[in-house]
């Protein structure tokens, strides 16, 4: 019976064609299939880099204007670090803190 499977003309070209085909499509690093995932890892890698580029971009205009505008200064310091003048009074509001309360009021019931 094996022997009538080898009888076949050119059946032995067509098993080695089939066996290579599959090494090279599917297994090792240079495989089809591992080119197509690194495809996709480049073009989400490229995405990244155009997010971070976007960040750096609106980063140095923000550099520009805290040192061309000493109003943009104060506004940052004020906002974000809560500076204030010697006669003033700051109140910060957070909504955060009401609703952690309200939803451990509620837990608690």
């Amino acid at each position: 019976m094996a022997k009538a499977f080898w009888s076949i003309p050119y059946m032995k070209y067509l098993v080695v064609l089939v066996i290579g085909v599959v090494l090279i499509g599917f297994v090792g690093s240079n495989s089809v299939l591992a080119h197509f995932q690194n495809k996709l890892h480049i073009s989400e890698l490229r995405e990244e880099i155009d997010h971070f580029e976007s960040e750096y971009q609106r980063d140095q205009s923000e550099i520009h204007q805290l040192q061309s505008n000493p109003k943009a200064m104060e506004r940052i310091a004020r906002e974000r670090y809560f500076m204030k003048y010697a006669d003033e009074e700051i109140f910060v509001l957070n909504d955060e803190e009401h609703a952690s309360e309200n939803t451990s009021h509620e837990t608690a019931k």
